[in-house]
């Protein structure tokens, strides 16, 4: 079998949509949950940051949200435009930077879930996104957060390896972290997909920094935005009646964070 070929993997929104599609009614009932329990506003319209492919999009707008989403790719935005209009579903969609967008009218809710904050890699970048984030809701209004952390015990080396199937594809993921810096606040990863369809078989690769955070170095980060309150803190299990405490042990957190 050759090499893989170099890929920006959120150009490949259908595999990419495909890899994390079990996640996604979890991820739903959760939001849904979340936004009853803590927004103190109707939630009717929601936001995505950095939406991709539009799993969830699609999803929320299915359960009668408004939704509004944004993305740097070009081709993750038009294959989510497709789903939503095979569907019979509308939203919102424009392109745009995490770093720096405005919207035209306020809305209820906003989350990103997996770890696309991270991508953010610079303090100043975080910064000028949860504002920006902030300025987008109305007081009262939710955003739901969520990122890996790093405890201070956590290993340097990591891999994960995950298979998914609809229809006649599969793809598995094999996620690597090449290096890591806390110092310098990065983790390197490596990503291989092998997607095979009919018997053919493709294998894509790509390569990406990553911020880290501890919990405390988040802390910190929502001190400075001086937006939000902390509502409460939850794990990638999504147990909406099984909160958390913020603290340097955790590995993952979904931060619910409430607009003042």
């Amino acid at each position: 079998m050759g090499k893989p070929e170099k890929v920006n993997w959120y150009e490949l929104p259908q595999y990419y949509d495909l890899a994390f599609r079990e996640e996604t009614p979890r991820e739903i009932r959760f939001l849904q949950a979340a936004f009853e329990r803590y927004s103190r506003v109707p939630v009717r319209t929601v936001l995505e940051p950095a939406c991709g492919s539009g799993r969830l999009v699609r999803q929320l707008a299915a359960a009668g949200f408004r939704v509004v989403g944004f993305d740097l790719s070009h081709r993750a935005l038009a294959y989510c435009a497709r789903r939503l209009k095979r569907r019979g579903l509308q939203a919102t969609l424009f392109r745009a930077d995490m770093r720096q967008f405005a919207l035209r009218e306020k809305v209820d809710a906003a989350y990103n879930t997996f770890d696309s904050f991270r991508h953010l890699l610079t303090e100043a970048d975080a910064l000028s996104h949860l504002r920006c984030v902030g300025e987008s809701l109305r007081p009262g209004g939710l955003y739901i957060l969520g990122l890996h952390l790093f405890p201070p015990d956590a290993s340097e080396e990591c891999i994960e390896r995950w298979s998914a199937r609809h229809g006649g594809t599969k793809v598995t993921c094999t996620l690597r972290v090449l290096k890591m810096n806390l110092r310098k606040r990065r983790e390197w990863l490596r990503i291989v997909l092998r997607v095979e369809r009919k018997g053919v078989v493709k294998r894509f690769f790509d390569e990406f920094a990553l911020r880290t955070y501890s919990a405390r170095q988040m802390s910190r980060l929502l001190k400075q935005a001086d937006m939000f309150e902390l509502c409460d803190v939850f794990d990638f299990w999504y147990e909406i009646d099984r909160p958390l405490k913020l603290h340097d042990g955790l590995a993952d957190v979904v931060l619910v964070l409430r607009r003042r």
